[in-house]
């Protein structure tokens, strides 16, 4: 009989790229609607709420790639050893996050679309796996790369806000 080694969650960290996390999400959430049918509600105002947060996600995660373009930084959070400056202006002053915070809006305007209660648990689970698995790996690495003034960003900006 062999062992099985047990899986290594953080091997996770910086592997899967975030878009595709975004993917399986709305994938996910959109299943769990056909598998929890009760959790269906109607609300009038369904497409101009999913309409805003949709807006909200394009502007912030556009906003943040071309900061990132503009600062000829990578945009492939995959390798954040890769990254040449610390993008601190425009929307890197309210978010350090926004192309993930933008994400986070269109998984909420997914889960005013899809209008099943279930939708709306993935929104925390969301902000954890890109917190643990994505954020927290990326900072470390940041932080080593670019010590106090990193550093300083941490304490001055959130993370999501």
């Amino acid at each position: 009989m062999s062992q099985e080694r047990p899986v290594n969650l953080t091997r996770l960290a910086l592997k899967i790229p975030p878009a595709l996390i975004f993917v399986i999400w709305l994938a996910a959430m959109a299943s769990l609607r056909y598998i929890f049918p009760g959790l269906n509600y109607t609300l009038f105002l369904t497409p101009f709420i999913a309409g805003l947060f949709f807006l909200l996600g394009l502007f912030l995660t556009l906003s943040g790639f071309f900061h990132f373009k503009k600062a000829q930084t990578t945009i492939d959070p995959r390798y954040p050893e890769n990254t040449t400056t610390i993008v601190t202006t425009g929307i890197y002053r309210l978010s350090r996050n926004p192309m993930y915070l933008g994400f986070l809006m269109w998984l909420t305007a997914w889960a005013f679309i899809l209008s099943n209660l279930v939708g709306f648990v993935f929104l925390p689970l969301f902000v954890f796996y890109m917190n643990r698995y994505q954020i927290i790996p990326e900072e470390k690495i940041l932080h080593k790369q670019f010590g106090d003034i990193y550093y300083r960003y941490l304490n001055k900006v959130g993370r999501w806000l």
